[in-house]
């Protein structure tokens, strides 16, 4: 009786890494349902919430002044170290780096290119949407502040929304967003969503942004996630644009590999048929081939000439014959 092998952890985890035939088909791709379109315009009008307290000069304003006033970068110095090194979990380079080393390892196993183009896409539109946030309502920091107060707006400042905020939202929720299962979406969204306002807790911490800018920059992020699956038809039709390339380029590589090089065709152009010299040339015999193979000369077979090239003497005599006469 044959049994097969009990594959332990280790086994398990190679068998993981390994390159899939094809690319697996229960992996879904997000729909823009009538829910999600809810969850859109709810988050929408919540943003358009925010923005309008602080221009107003709200409660959510003398909220901010009052947590900047408290200082809690002196409150709890202890923990200072650990939120220096957590705050990272925002900024944009290392977290870009890890994120697409993860999904560039899932591309190449599943053999696709929307784990990269998703979060390509969503960094795009963070650009795009936070940063013309930012410089269009011009709010100063906690750090540049001028009057007490006041909201800030309009003085050439750059941190409304919270830029860390919402970059933790798209770069880690984008995992929730691609996962395989509906389990490990709802588990990577609770991770992702609390790793996001952590970092912004973390920079108010630190005194570098009002307690609003952190609520703006999450809104900002959950906004991009939740409309990103709007661009999925964007998404694959990138995605069969680079296949189709990828396959062009290399059919013309093999192509021009293995078909041969031929040489340009000759061009004979005959002789004026007038000529003098053409009617008295002698036509070449043609040259004699021998159909074996070329032997040396030692294998050769002795022949005989035809004749001799030098005139007949009258008094040479033939090899290996004596004269009887002599001079």
């Amino acid at each position: 009786m044959r049994t097969e092998p009990k594959l332990t952890r280790l086994d398990r985890v190679f068998a993981r890494l390994d390159r899939e035939p094809e690319r697996p088909a229960h992996i879904d791709v997000p729909k823009m349902s009538r829910h999600r379109i809810v969850l859109v315009a709810a988050t929408a009008a919540f943003y358009g919430a925010i923005v309008w307290a602080v221009v107003i000069t709200s409660w959510l304003v003398r909220l901010d002044w009052q947590v900047m006033f408290f200082r809690p970068y002196q409150q709890w110095s202890e923990i200072h170290w650990f939120v220096d090194y957590y705050v990272v979990l925002g900024q944009r380079g290392p977290t870009a780096v890890m994120v697409a080393s993860w999904l560039g390892w899932r591309s190449w196993r599943q053999h696709t290119l929307r784990p990269l183009l998703a979060l390509g896409v969503s960094l795009l539109l963070l650009n795009i949407t936070v940063g013309a946030a930012k410089y269009g309502m011009g709010r100063l920091g906690p750090h540049y502040a001028t009057i007490i107060g006041s909201n800030e707006m309009g003085l050439g400042g750059d941190i409304f929304p919270s830029g860390h905020t919402a970059n933790a939202v798209v770069t880690w929720g984008i995992l929730a967003y691609l996962a395989s299962t509906p389990r490990a979406r709802r588990w990577l969204s609770a991770v992702s969503a609390v790793t996001s306002l952590g970092v912004g807790l973390a920079t108010v911490y630190l005194g570098t942004h009002w307690l609003s800018d952190v609520l703006l920059g999450w809104v900002a992020g959950l906004l991009i996630m939740l409309a990103l699956p709007w661009f999925e038809p964007l998404i694959a039709r990138a995605e069969a644009r680079i296949f189709d390339l990828r396959d062009r380029w290399r059919s013309r590589r093999s192509g021009t590999a293995s078909a041969p090089v031929s040489a340009p065709p000759v061009v004979v152009t005959p002789l004026p048929a007038d000529r003098d010299d053409v009617a008295a040339r002698s036509p070449r015999a043609p040259a004699y081939l021998a159909p074996g193979p070329h032997t040396a000369r030692s294998e050769r077979t002795p022949v005989t000439p035809a004749g001799s090239r030098r005139p007949p003497h009258p008094e040479r005599l033939p090899r290996g014959s004596t004269s009887s006469a002599h001079p």
